[in-house]
């Protein structure tokens, strides 16, 4: 009676990883370390995969943190663009976006701040190209804020001398010094405070 030999193994392909969960990781290591302070050994480890596999997948360091940042717009930034979104006078509007960004910017087991603000915002000239990606989304919303600024004038909430560009740079710098001041420990109650003196400065009708 001859003895069998052992079952051989397949020789298939390794199992590939889950490249969106490997996106949420990286996401979560941009946004807690900046894309400077995320290395490469870090965002693998964090990731689970080899610096081989990142770069298949994702091509560079810089477009995988141009991916998390389109993954951070369409999730965790969501709220606050929800807000300004949502239909109301223009002041309600921007109280709602203001008290977003003080909850979204203290979430429970989530770094705090924004990573859209803070993420990049200098960066060594080789590394140019993610402070522009990130600058870039920080612009959009300035935009999104005059444009939504500029339908209240011509709907009558506001003055026509209203300035839309200041008012919308103004709130979007209360947005991104909320996020600064999450990062540094603020309270989620002490931002909306800082909310609601910020919406003191609305120009009288």
């Amino acid at each position: 009676m001859t003895q069998q030999e052992p079952p051989r193994r397949s020789r298939g392909r390794p199992r590939e990883f889950d490249k969106q969960r490997a996106l949420n990781a990286a996401l979560l290591l941009f946004w807690r370390q900046g894309y400077e302070g995320a290395s490469i050994a870090q965002l693998t480890r964090a990731m689970k995969i080899t610096a081989p596999s990142l770069y298949a997948a994702f091509g560079s360091k810089q477009q995988l943190y141009r991916e998390a940042l389109e993954r951070y717009a369409s999730t965790h930034g969501d709220p606050v663009a929800r807000a300004l979104a949502a239909p109301g006078p223009c002041r309600e509007v921007i109280g709602h976006v203001l008290a977003a960004a003080a909850r979204q910017f203290t979430q429970p087991r989530l770094p705090h701040g924004c990573l859209v603000a803070n993420g990049a915002l200098r960066c060594a000239t080789e590394n140019r190209a993610a402070a522009a990606a990130t600058a870039l989304l920080r612009r959009l919303g300035q935009d999104a804020l005059r444009q939504r600024i500029e339908a209240a004038i011509a709907a009558g909430e506001l003055p026509d001398d209203t300035d839309a560009s200041t008012l919308a740079a103004f709130y979007a710098a209360a947005v991104q010094g909320m996020s600064v001041q999450a990062v540094d420990g603020a309270t989620r109650e002490q931002l909306l405070r800082l909310g609601e003196y910020a919406m003191a400065a609305w120009p009288a009708g």
